[in-house]
């Protein structure tokens, strides 16, 4: 098949989104499909394009053996709604008028979703193309930025709601990566073709860093040896509530032996920078992000994983992927978090849950760690087994491929 990406976001850009993406683009053309990707300007989480691609209307490039072609969008620091607004629709109207022009003829149009608005633009190129649509849904739109405080004028909510149930309804298949996206979407959509295709890890990336002497050479690269090191790798966000990590720190602060270490960068970074600096915590300590190839080694540095959300009913459904790369690391979770994650932490006897915004629950489950290497150990290992059996990318990708494939044969049979 001839199939087309549309993402907001992708690498060198770090993060979630970008890593599975690139992943299941890459298995795809491997399997002989024609794949393209359809992305834009490089400028995430921090604001401003990548200074490579400044000034740039339009980039083409192969990526990891992929064909990737790129096109601008406003890039911005501020983060007010109008801004984001713009930044959005920037990419849905440069990505339809540069890529009606430059993406071919894809049988297939595969929307990442959020943000919601792409969906705009993947539904012309699929008329445009006469090609099939299918929608990822990674997180609930508008009823996340509804939750988080992002989104709160009625009329631009009603309308999102419309554009929302405008895309479902054309679509020819929705997945959805977690078992909470698919039943909301199923239960109003029930006519729709709805299915499961969660978060995953490279395993074997992951699993061959807990095998090797790596771990040593990372934790002397970043200063670790001799501490326990906590560690949290991936976006500082509103969503993650860093904010109870420091808190626990500062429960911990006499623990001389117990190291917070935060990798990423993020819209709150900067502030919980200065919360470590009014406090004067000495064991709170923050690294740069890391690019995707190093984070099987970073994630392997840390003694215990964390993986925050806040107490948001939404956030009920998720699965967040820093939970599968730490557990195909042999890395114990620490997750503060209910719901979809929770029940997989603990079916897989991977790690510790407790309350989210919890910080004495944090700073005990902490302890319970540092105190029980063999706990360590155990939770590790069991984690390591469950992903690799559960949550391997390459079966992940060879099950959405005999998705794309069956339902495209089924489309074209009855057109």
């Amino acid at each position: 098949m001839r199939i087309l990406i549309l993402t907001q976001y992708y690498p060198p850009e770090t993060g979630a989104p970008q890593n599975r993406l690139s992943d299941l683009a890459r298995r795809l053309a491997g399997s002989g499909h024609d794949l393209r990707v359809l992305t834009a300007m490089p400028n995430y989480p921090r604001g401003e394009v990548f200074e490579a691609y400044r000034n740039r209307f339009l980039v083409e490039e192969k990526h990891a053996g992929v064909e990737v072609i790129r096109t601008w969008i406003y890039a911005t620091k501020k983060k007010t709604f109008i801004q984001r607004i713009l930044n959005y629709f920037s990419f849905v109207v440069s990505s339809v008028v540069l890529g009606i022009w430059k993406v071919g003829s894809p049988d297939i149009v595969i929307v990442e979703s959020p943000p919601l608005f792409l969906g705009i633009s993947g539904f012309l190129l699929s008329i445009t193309k006469n090609a099939k649509l299918v929608l990822n849904v990674s997180d609930l739109w508008p009823d996340s930025a509804v939750a988080m405080g992002v989104l709160s004028n009625n009329v631009l909510i009603r309308a999102s709601r419309a554009l929302e149930e405008f895309l479902y309804r054309r679509a020819f298949l929705i997945t959805g990566q977690t078992r909470g996206i698919v039943d909301d979407i199923q239960s109003r959509f029930p006519d729709k073709d709805v299915a499961l295709i969660t978060n995953g890890v490279d395993a074997a990336a992951f699993v061959a860093v807990s095998n090797s002497s790596q771990r040593t050479e990372t934790r002397r690269e970043f200063a670790l040896q001799g501490k326990f090191v906590i560690g949290y790798a991936g976006l500082h966000g509103l969503a993650q509530g860093l904010d109870t990590v420091v808190h626990a720190a500062r429960l911990l602060v006499d623990q001389q032996d117990i190291l917070f270490a935060f990798f990423g960068d993020g819209p709150e970074k900067e502030k919980l920078i200065q919360q470590v600096e009014q406090c004067g915590l000495e064991n709170v300590r923050f690294y740069s992000s890391q690019p995707s190839r190093r984070m099987p080694a970073v994630v392997g540095s840390f003694d215990v994983a964390l993986v925050p959300l806040k107490g948001l009913e939404l956030f009920k459904g998720a699965l967040p992927s820093k939970m599968f790369e730490a557990m195909a690391a042999a890395v114990p979770l620490l997750a503060s978090i209910d719901g979809e994650a929770r029940q997989l932490i603990e079916k897989a006897g991977a790690g510790l849950c407790i309350e989210p915004e919890n910080p004495d629950a944090m700073a005990d489950a902490i302890l319970q760690f540092y105190k029980d290497p063999q706990l360590v150990q155990c939770l590790g290992r069991n984690g390591q087994r469950y992903v690799i059996e559960h949550f391997d990318r390459e079966k992940i990708a060879d099950r959405f491929e005999r998705l794309l494939t069956r339902g495209y044969r089924a489309e074209m049979a009855s057109a």
